[in-house]
């Protein structure tokens, strides 16, 4: 089933006084990326979760949110010393600078230390800790099942849209085939004409340089061959599409080989019908590199 890499979801919990709420969501990228926010006090934590992550999606710029609250009784305070003397040494640092400049500042106080993010710390009780840590950790399977089925859900419109497009560019390129084809044999007509209206006005000229001239060029304007490298192109993308797992840089890979075939077409067009199918086709091919990118 095809996965999108636009998904979102929240959960909520609590367990032995603490409370707490997840909200994971995530939007399209070239890899996959996972940022999280959460309490660094619930040691081990991370690694469990961006573990669970890694083993559950493939693509997309993911960021996992944890708020957790708990009761008074609860965990304790504590100074991060490290931290204090980390920021007490760059006061010290601006204070000396603003004095050699002739600056003034305000006394620092203890609830501006206190104030700057990990001086002052949540520290649980080892018990309460690996009770939270436990029960976080069996709650996160259904965070992401339900972050996963959105993503899922999301992939099946992706894919009908998806779906819907290729087959505009299957009759766009039947089309071509068509307009090709009528123009092949107007393009011939015209070939014999200048031909010969070459060999009457032209004394000396090697009749078989000038046929193989001709011949040069109408290769050159046959587009054959585009339009059978994009009905190739239909088939790839269809396997695509009902193959199992991440298929988006794949995916991403064709649609820059549809573009190329298209502009060539364009180029060796060479009548008004041909040109006009050539920039539908450009038209439809863009807008389905767009939803590609969406694509897990």
């Amino acid at each position: 089933m095809l996965h999108s890499m636009t998904g979102f979801a929240a959960l909520k919990g609590e367990e032995d006084g603490y409370t707490w709420a997840w909200d994971l969501r995530s939007v399209n990228a070239k890899g996959l990326d996972i940022r999280l926010r959460m309490p660094d006090w619930i040691e081990g934590l991370e690694a469990v979760v961006k573990g669970a992550l890694s083993k559950s999606l493939g693509r997309g710029s993911v960021n996992l949110n944890l708020r957790v609250n708990k009761g008074d009784e609860q965990g304790t305070l504590a100074v991060n010393e490290q931290q204090l003397q980390a920021v007490i040494q760059a006061l010290q640092v601006v204070e000396t600078t603003a004095m050699d400049q002739g600056v003034a500042l305000q006394p620092s106080r203890a609830s501006d230390l206190m104030a700057v993010r990990g001086v002052l710390e949540n520290v649980a009780p080892d018990s309460g800790q690996k009770k939270l840590l436990g029960a976080l950790a069996a709650q996160l399977p259904d965070l992401i099942s339900s972050f996963v089925e959105m993503r899922q859900a999301e992939g099946q419109s992706l894919y009908d849209v998806l779906m819907e497009q290729v087959s505009q560019i299957e009759i766009l390129t039947k089309s071509a085939s068509v307009a090709a084809e009528s123009r092949r044999q107007s393009t011939a007509k015209t070939l014999r004409e200048n031909l010969a209206r070459v060999m009457e006005n032209t004394e000396g000229a090697d009749e078989a340089r000038v046929a193989q001239e001709l011949a040069m060029i109408a290769v050159k304007s046959d587009v054959m061959e585009e339009l059978d490298r994009l009905h190739a192109h239909v088939g790839a993308a269809r396997t695509l599409l009902a193959t199992e797992g991440p298929i988006g840089r794949k995916l991403d890979f064709l649609m820059q080989e549809f573009n190329r075939e298209a502009n060539t077409l364009c180029s060796k067009a060479q009548s008004v019908d041909l040109t006009q199918i050539g920039l539908d086709l450009k038209a439809v091919i863009d807008q389905m590199r767009e939803q590609v990118q969406n694509v897990e």
